[in-house]
């Protein structure tokens, strides 16, 4: 087998548009579904009556204004004995049944 050059240039060159196509559909078809995703949640929270409707749309903000909010929404859940309240003991009782 006596490729030459040339011939291995343009299989690495197709090889990599290829790649580089694949990655784009991939990276759409996931961007996609978040969004999907996001408008779905958005429903939920617009539907339920305790919800707050001020979570709509926080996607749209900073990595730094999206953290300051699951910080106060974490120190938000603390009992008094500033443990964090988690659904771990639901989650432990829904294990123990299988």
């Amino acid at each position: 087998m006596h490729y030459s050059d040339t011939w291995q240039l343009i299989v690495n060159t197709a090889t990599t548009v290829l790649t580089f196509l694949a990655v784009f559909l991939i990276q759409n078809s996931q961007n996609r579904d978040g969004a999907a995703m996001q408008a779905k949640l958005d429903e939920i929270i617009r539907a339920l009556d305790k919800a707050r409707v001020e979570f709509v749309g926080i996607e749209h903000l900073t990595d730094a204004q999206i953290a300051r909010i699951r910080e106060a929404l974490e120190a938000d859940i603390k009992d008094e004995d500033n443990k964090q309240k988690t659904a771990a003991p639901s989650v432990e009782r829904l294990l123990a049944r299988y």
